[in-house]
């Protein structure tokens, strides 16, 4: 019996532990998601070359949900039903992880979420978890620097997405706190492609003092660029859900003197010494820029600390 089942311990150490992802890689949130991709697939690479978690590998099974929800909800169910995964690590945006919570709170597998808004841990819910900074957190940080330099009359001009609507929220609900007065608003959608007459209405507000954008994706790249066309002097704010060198290269120009809430990897090499963040930081961004030639961004970070976890 001791042989026998000692035997059967070993062929099941070998199985492979199967962890599955759905990521925005295409669509308006892409440059969120492939910096997410190229980690988690790195990060695999490398636990399974070094011989895996206990001697198991880990088998990815990844899928592109193209930034719809629906999309994301077919392949979460996909990867319950069919891949048999024992976590899941995605949902690039707030909509696509509110889409599929559900599905991986009902099978009881516990969801690792790379979205920003708040709404996606509270009320706590026992299988879900995210790793970036909420939507209040990106809020608050920026109202504390918008006071240290006296700019306390506002303009929010707030993405129609998820996440865009969430920190909408959370900004106008702890506004107060600061002394905040959000004078006029603006919206846009991810899929826009001008946002020119948002500015316009903005720039026709003199008591106006400074510009908060929050959204995720492509979209406030554009409101960036526009605004650099039409020489705006107004101190502009976005949010985290920009934190990329991508979003500098769309923006043509328009992130010059942007202000945004960072994650600690962005500022990797300016940590102090004794920064308990700064190894595993540094390490990580020496991997990736090896790995693919290129800058890492926050978003890739935050599917570090979550497959990490």
């Amino acid at each position: 019996m001791t042989a026998a089942a000692s035997l059967f311990t070993a062929a099941s150490a070998q199985e492979p532990i199967k962890i599955g992802a759905v990521l925005s890689v295409t669509g308006p949130a892409s440059f969120l998601a492939r910096p997410q991709k190229r980690t988690i697939e790195m990060m695999v690479e490398q636990i399974n070359a070094s011989g895996g978690i206990n001697g198991r590998k880990i088998e990815l099974f990844l899928y592109d949900d193209g930034g719809d929800a629906n999309s994301a909800r077919t392949f979460a169910s996909r990867l319950i039903d069919q891949d048999k995964v024992v976590a899941m690590i995605g949902g690039s945006t707030t909509g696509t992880t509110m889409s599929v919570l559900p599905v991986f709170e009902e099978a009881e597998v516990p969801f690792m979420s790379m979205a920003g808004a708040l709404q996606v841990v509270k009320p706590v819910k026992k299988w879900v978890f995210k790793t970036p900074h909420t939507d209040t957190m990106a809020c608050e940080k920026i109202f504390t620097d918008l006071v240290s330099r006296k700019l306390l009359n506002i303009a929010l001009v707030s993405g129609t997405d998820g996440f865009g609507k969430s920190m909408r929220d959370q900004c106008v609900a702890v506004a107060p706190k600061y002394n905040i007065k959000i004078v006029h608003e603006e919206s846009f959608g991810p899929r826009d492609s001008d946002m020119t007459t948002q500015l316009t209405n903005v720039r026709r507000k003199s008591e106006v003092q400074a510009i908060v954008a929050p959204g995720i994706g492509q979209a406030p790249a554009i409101l960036a660029r526009n605004y650099k066309q039409m020489d705006l002097k107004t101190p502009m704010y976005v949010s985290h859900g920009v934190a990329s060198k991508e979003f500098i290269q769309l923006a043509e120009g328009g992130a010059e003197n942007a202000r945004l809430p960072v994650s600690a990897l962005l500022v990797g090499d300016k940590l102090a010494q004794n920064d308990p963040q700064r190894a595993p930081v540094l390490a990580y961004i020496k991997a990736y820029e090896a790995k693919h030639n290129q800058p890492v961004s926050g978003f890739g970070g935050f599917m570090h600390d979550g497959f990490i976890l």
